[in-house]
């Protein structure tokens, strides 16, 4: 997908999207580098849009291993199937909020590692904690989610701006919670990376 392309379907649904352009390299290697996947069988990505992380992740990861990528969008999701053509990649075309119905689904008991691009500060707050209540009984202890984020301190909400501390909401979930700012992205985005 070409970089008109992507900002066409960001700008059209921002909302969903969270994202005015794809993740540069380096935003790519802080959100997977943290997580465990040299021995992983089960891995969760939530928005990958047109594929930057979903594609280091299936690199990093072992042959045996599934990654069940979670995209509301239809055109995205379109993408995924015909550009990323691995028999590990599931691709649920779905809200993340779904993502503990889906996972009983597939048979899934346990998840090694998360990766959420998800614009947690443009989501209802219902979709983020149903989201983060899904995903948590996969977990175990050593399971890592790492999340980004452009606006960390605020959130528009019913067209209003408000204050919003993505960590705050992180650690209600996640005793370990970690932040860095890759500064080599466009725009900069905050990383978390969060500890079960």
């Amino acid at each position: 997908m070409s970089l008109l392309k992507f900002t066409q379907q960001a700008l059209s649904d921002f909302q969903k999207t969270a994202a005015v352009a794809p993740s540069s390299r380096y935003l790519v290697q802080a959100m997977v580098e943290p997580l465990p996947l040299a021995n992983a069988k089960v891995v969760v990505e939530f928005g990958p849009g047109t594929g930057a992380m979903t594609r280091e992740l299936l690199r990093r990861m072992p042959a045996s291993a599934m990654l069940i990528a979670f995209e509301i969008s239809p055109s995205f999701a379109a993408f995924l199937r015909q550009e990323i053509r691995d028999p590990r990649l599931v691709i649920i075309e779905a809200g993340a909020e779904t993502c503990a119905e889906h996972l009983r689904a597939l048979g899934v008991e346990r998840v090694d590692a998360a990766l959420s691009s998800l614009g947690l500060s443009l989501m209802r707050d219902q979709q983020v904690h149903d989201t983060l209540r899904g995903l948590l009984p996969f977990l175990e202890p050593g399971s890592v989610l790492t999340q980004y984020q452009y606006l960390q301190q605020i959130r528009i909400h019913l067209g209003r701006i408000e204050r919003y501390r993505v960590s705050a909401t992180l650690r209600r979930y996640f005793p370990d919670v970690g932040r860095d700012v890759i500064w080599r992205n466009i725009p900069p985005a905050y990383v978390f990376v969060c500890r079960k």
